[in-house]
């Protein structure tokens, strides 16, 4: 996840029409005499994730299955985790009824075979390549591979075929084997994931996603090897990473230099990683830890002039994927423990992504503007089209 380096509630309330919208069946063959009871109520985040997905098959998607990085700068270069991203907002389609999806998340499950090391006896997924999947090499990002590894495991989870089923596991299981047996933890700093291969960081998110990987394959599995892994990196995130205000920070550098700054995605994943922790795990503990780092959030993160989750606590700014990732975590909260107080921040914080990041015009999700929209980037990123696709899927159950 590259680009982080470059670059009042009573409102919140108002739900109007508690998201939902109206939609009259169109005639059919009984000659137009569809009875007015049969209008059906839609949510109106379905339609808005529908829409995104369009901006994407129209823009971004190539014949090839994958999809390009965006539709200016970087049209003719795809990358690992914008790919993986996408998968995971497709399985977010199919996990809400929409099977059709899944014709997608296979397709680009498999193009995503050209991006990995196949010169390498333990692979990993190099981070970009030609919109064919050529040209891959160089840096691998642990991260970006952890991400790719729950995303996989999501798609298990929704696929109904079982050689289909099988191909995600082994996948996932191949890209923590990868993880694992990278070098990449050692005992600098006490333990830890360095962010990739050239060894510049070792940040929160990296640690946090591998974290989530190693608990989803060891539910799915009852492998020994995946639960001491999740202790392991469990142990070092709250013992290094967890700042004395109560939020994770976001990262130690090589020489040792420590950066505070809080990060609203790299919490919303360990919100994720405590409420899979209480469940795999059985310790209850974590689900409290969960709702009281998710009440932290809110407290230093949520702008409640704005209705959002900020960026980072020395960038005030919305970015689809990155602000959205709270949304993410506050549903799973939401259907962990039923406090119906955490859809409405989950609600809030999209509806504000919608009115200032959204166009209008072509229903895709501009990368990143101040709270205001000021400043707004004139870029469409991929990453943040999936995003927007798959959160606003998951509130769509509820609102």
């Amino acid at each position: 996840m590259k680009n982080i380096l470059y670059g009042g509630m009573a409102a919140l309330l108002i739900l109007a029409s508690c998201g939902k919208e109206k939609v009259t069946p169109q005639k059919g063959n009984n000659g137009g005499n569809t009875p007015p009871d049969t209008t059906v109520t839609v949510s109106a985040y379905l339609t808005k994730a529908l829409q995104t997905n369009e901006f994407v098959t129209d823009n971004l998607l190539t014949s090839y299955g994958g999809y390009r990085a965006n539709t200016t700068t970087e049209s003719s270069t795809s990358y690992e985790w914008y790919n993986a991203s996408q998968i995971y907002a497709d399985a977010a389609m199919v996990g809400i009824g929409k099977s059709a999806y899944a014709t997608s998340m296979n397709k680009t499950f498999h193009w995503l075979d050209g991006m990995w090391d196949k010169g390498n006896v333990i692979g990993g997924y190099f981070a970009f390549s030609n919109l064919d999947g050529s040209g891959s090499s160089g840096t691998k990002y642990v991260d970006d591979n952890s991400l790719t590894g729950v995303v996989f495991l999501e798609a298990y989870e929704v696929s109904t075929d079982a050689t289909t089923k099988a191909a995600y596991l082994t996948a996932a299981e191949n890209t923590a084997n990868w993880i694992i047996n990278s070098g990449l933890w050692d005992n600098t700093f006490g333990g830890g994931f360095w962010w990739n291969t050239d060894k510049p960081v070792k940040p929160t998110q990296t640690n946090a996603i591998a974290l989530q990987l190693f608990l989803r394959l060891y539910k799915i599995t009852g492998k020994t090897l995946y639960h001491d892994w999740a202790v392991s990196v469990n142990t070092w995130l709250n013992t290094k990473m967890l700042g004395s205000n109560g939020l994770y920070i976001w990262q130690i550098e090589a020489g040792g230099k420590v950066d505070t700054q809080n990060f609203t995605y790299d919490n919303a994943i360990v919100v994720e990683d405590d409420i899979l922790y209480a469940d795999i795990m059985g310790d209850a503990s974590y689900l409290a830890k969960a709702q009281g780092l998710a009440n932290t959030m809110i407290s230093v993160l949520w702008n409640s002039a704005h209705n959002v989750f900020i960026f980072n606590t020395t960038d005030i700014r919305m970015n689809g994927c990155y602000s959205g990732w709270a949304s993410e975590a506050f549903i799973k909260l939401y259907e962990a423990d039923k406090n119906s107080s955490w859809l409405t921040y989950a609600k809030g914080n999209i509806d504000a992504i919608n009115v200032v990041l959204r166009d209008a015009a072509s229903f895709g999700y501009y990368q990143y503007a101040g709270l205001d929209g000021a400043g707004r980037y004139t870029n469409l990123e991929g990453v943040d089209q999936a995003w927007m696709q798959r959160i606003q899927a998951m509130l769509s159950k509820y609102k």
